[in-house]
């Protein structure tokens, strides 16, 4: 479908409640660059093929552009650029992060993993079911990655068929998620770093369990609010949109509330597990636990950076509480 001058949208579907990922053929030179694959899963490549079956038969994908490195964006990168014999670009923070899952894959969960779960409060039952799914989950979803790529840099002009896009970067939600802004055109393909309905997961993660990414987010939003109010965004999932400013505004005022909701929710000593209450709309089930862990000791962090929560842990379990 298209819909702007030179830009084609394939919706992919993806497991999970988010059911589609969006991906960006741009018109090149010769062919098409494409932004955003899927995830690699039976499906998604069949999707491809019937893709490149119709209209698009004999057409090459001249370059494999990845927002970031979650599996739902780059799952089928390494198989587009091998096929098409094509480079790929990305930011070299979201291509180290990829890499680094793809080879850390095992059949036991680290130590620190499991560590890291209890001490946000998981009981004996959650852990056993996530060890259960064993430590190679990312690799079965994601082709391998070529192992050279093209480094995207923040400011970067990027010319694409004629049409200079420039490389906005954001974090949060990712350490270098790479969005595409052609101003000329008025259109920012934005990833997951603006979402048209639902706010991206902002987490903490094991890999960096002393970091701020929901500061880092709010500092996003501060930086993408100097772009252009009146952009067509095309985001990693929804529908395109226009009102770039109110869809951030409205962002930061969610994540602001709920922030409050869980500094009056400290009001006695409580776990990361304890603070989905107040920060979640519905159950967490095993599948949403990781997300929903990560997401609560981000808003966690946040407030102990703010000064509003103070935290230490007992017994291998830690605690936070309003200061």
């Amino acid at each position: 479908m298209t819909v702007a001058p030179g830009i084609r949208w394939v919706r992919i579907a993806v497991p999970g409640p988010l059911r589609h990922v969006n991906c960006w053929l741009l018109d090149d030179a010769d062919g098409v660059a494409l932004v955003d694959t899927g995830m690699n899963t039976p499906d998604a490549r069949e999707a491809w093929k019937a893709v490149f079956r119709g209209d698009l038969a004999g057409t090459r994908v001249t370059r494999v552009i990845g927002t970031h490195f979650h599996p739902d964006h780059i799952g089928l990168a390494g198989w587009m650029c091998a096929h098409h014999e094509a480079p790929l670009l990305m930011t070299r923070t979201e291509w180290l992060y990829a890499r680094m899952l793809i080879a850390d894959a095992r059949d036991a969960v680290p130590d620190e993993m499991l560590a890291f779960w209890r001490a946000a409060g998981w009981d004996e039952a959650q852990v056993a079911a996530a060890q259960a799914r064993g430590w190679a989950g990312f690799r079965r979803i994601v082709t391998p990655l070529p192992m050279g790529f093209s480094r995207l840099v923040d400011g970067q002009a990027l010319a694409i068929g004629g049409r200079d896009w420039r490389v906005v970067t954001g974090s949060g939600h990712s350490p270098e998620h790479a969005c595409l802004l052609d101003e000329g055109a008025g259109v920012l393909i934005a990833g997951d770093q603006v979402l048209p309905r639902i706010s991206p997961n902002v987490s903490m993660t094991v890999s960096e369990p002393d970091a701020d990414p929901l500061g880092e987010w709010f500092n996003s939003i501060d930086k993408l609010r100097a772009l252009p109010a009146d952009l067509l965004v095309l985001p990693g999932h929804g529908d395109p949109f226009t009102g770039l400013h109110a869809r951030l505004d409205a962002m930061a005022s969610e994540h602001r509330e709920r922030l409050d909701a869980l500094h009056a929710h400290l009001a006695e000593p409580r776990r990361a597990v304890d603070a989905f209450a107040v920060l979640f709309r519905r159950t967490i089930g095993q599948d949403m636990l990781g997300m929903a862990t990560g997401e609560a000791l981000a808003h966690l962090r946040r407030l102990e950076r703010e000064s509003r929560a103070a935290t230490e842990t007992r017994d291998g379990v830690r605690w936070w509480w309003a200061a």
